[in-house]
């Protein structure tokens, strides 16, 4: 009988124990990234064709959470087979790395990623020996309208528009990252997520793409993002939202809000069950964790989606906690972590972060609820056509105020015909630095004097109230 000894190093700086590296070992590091193989290319600000998202090799995270695997068995044979093997790309801390290490360890064994057949996108379990599963990887080649994608849904070149026009082909594996890194505290309690590179494992190929290309092995790298699986015994469209504590569902809309998540429907929140009671809501209750942030920080301000936007947690007021929480929150240091996190984020997806956190805090200090917060961003239709948001119309109402060359006198003339500009999408990409800096003060501004308006109103309709009694 063969055996094949594998040992799994990991940075004794992440709480883990040391490790001496055995002689028979021959490998290096899996975390070394190849810089012929991460070479980044971009061509007129979008990605070109690739079978793996490109990173920029000098920025590249060294992982100390793969496997090292020796080149000879036991018997001093050597192996006719290259074994699957998995490195950490962007994503760091110890629970990332005792992720990346549970699923190195188990494609060592022989354990081979399951499909799973829901979703628009190639997605994958991972199990580990005792058959449990232990963490869902998502092939950014094979997202929907990817040539890769495994649904009859591929075809076109990563960068392209996506199936949200405002996220790009191949680039909602980095905003499953941001979603977790921007998490803080993990108040929301995103899973543990990375963006890693599996080396011969079996991921969906596309025939006709690889006919196409025929220097493309056929067990070529892939580029994933990787989060934790999160047992549960339901979806919250399983269950009526009376079941949810007040705290999580907040929790879930404050990240909401920030991320400007255009896609968090029933199905990507999963139902923790707790014996306990919520004192501020009554019965029986249980947590959510949210999944699924492919669809946040789009390019430009976009119509988000918020399942919980009407339920009735969302209309009670913020926790001094959660006020506390919010009042913290510090979007230009966010802003600096992504850029130093995830460098091909681009620059026009972290300002919307910017402008939305911007929002929040304003709000609930305002006294804003949830729900409030949530119909501001929101756009409304009315005689069947889509009308922009409250906060769309403050944003093109101060884009369209300061100071743009040329650009000033064409916006005016498109805020009095009600139309949004920028070709019907408010981007914040295409003001240069000084322009940025005018917007962000003027829309403070504006922001208070809307928030300062807002409470004249509720007042006024709390003393109707009193008087009608």
């Amino acid at each position: 009988m063969r055996f094949i000894k594998m040992a799994v190093t990991i940075d004794r700086h992440q709480g883990f124990g040391p490790f001496s590296r055995s002689q028979r070992c021959k490998l290096q590091s899996y975390g070394h990234l190849d810089p012929n193989v991460l070479e980044l290319s971009q061509t007129g600000g979008t990605l070109s064709h690739s079978f793996e998202l490109a990173f920029q090799a000098d920025n590249i995270h060294r992982s100390f959470s793969t496997p090292c695997l020796p080149l000879t068995t036991l018997l001093g044979e050597e192996l006719t087979y290259y074994p699957p093997r998995i490195e950490i790309v962007r994503g760091s801390g110890a629970p990332v790395h005792a992720l990346v290490v549970e699923v190195a360890i188990a494609l060592a064994s022989g354990v081979q990623p399951v499909p799973i057949p829901s979703g628009l996108g190639g997605a994958y379990s991972f199990r580990n020996q005792n058959g449990i599963n232990i963490a869902v990887a998502k092939p950014v080649d094979e997202e929907p309208f990817a040539l890769n994608n495994p649904k009859g849904l591929g075809g076109q070149m990563l960068g392209q528009p996506g199936l949200k026009k405002s996220i790009r082909i191949g680039e909602t594996g980095m905003r499953e990252l941001a979603a977790y890194v921007l998490d803080h505290g993990g108040l929301a309690a995103v899973p543990p997520t990375a963006l890693v590179k599996f080396s011969h494992a079996a991921f969906f190929v596309n025939s006709n793409a690889a006919a196409a290309a025929s220097t493309v092995p056929s067990h070529m790298p892939k580029v994933a993002s990787l989060q934790r699986f999160v047992g549960h015994g339901f979806d919250a469209g399983e269950l009526g939202p009376s079941f949810f504590s007040v705290a999580s569902v907040h929790h879930i809309g404050i990240l909401d809000i920030r991320i400007m998540n255009l896609d968090r429907h029933a199905g990507n929140m999963l139902v923790m069950k707790h014996d306990r009671n919520d004192a501020s809501y009554g019965g029986m209750v249980a947590e959510l964790v949210p999944i699924d942030h492919g669809f946040c920080l789009p390019e430009w301000l976009d119509d988000p989606y918020f399942e919980w936007l009407h339920w009735p947690q969302a209309s009670i007021p913020f926790s001094d906690y959660e006020l506390e929480y919010i009042s913290k929150l510090d979007p230009f240091k966010d802003a600096e972590v992504l850029r130093a996190d995830i460098p091909l984020l681009r620059e026009s997806a972290i300002r919307v972060l910017i402008v939305c956190t911007i929002l929040l805090k304003q709000a609930a200090a305002a006294g804003l609820c949830l729900a409030e917060i949530g119909q501001m961003m929101t756009r409304k239709f009315s005689g069947g056509q889509e009308l922009p948001s409250e906060m769309e119309n403050i944003c093109l109402k101060v884009k369209c105020c300061i100071p743009r060359d040329s650009h000033s006198e064409n916006c005016k003339e498109k805020t009095e015909g009600g139309s949004k500009c920028e070709d019907g999408d408010i981007s914040f990409g295409d003001l240069n630095q000084g322009e940025w800096e005018a917007f962000l003060e003027v829309y403070g501004e504006l922001l208070r004097s809307v928030f300062e308006d807002k409470k004249c109103k509720s007042k006024s309709w709390n003393i109707m109230e009193v008087t009608e009694l």
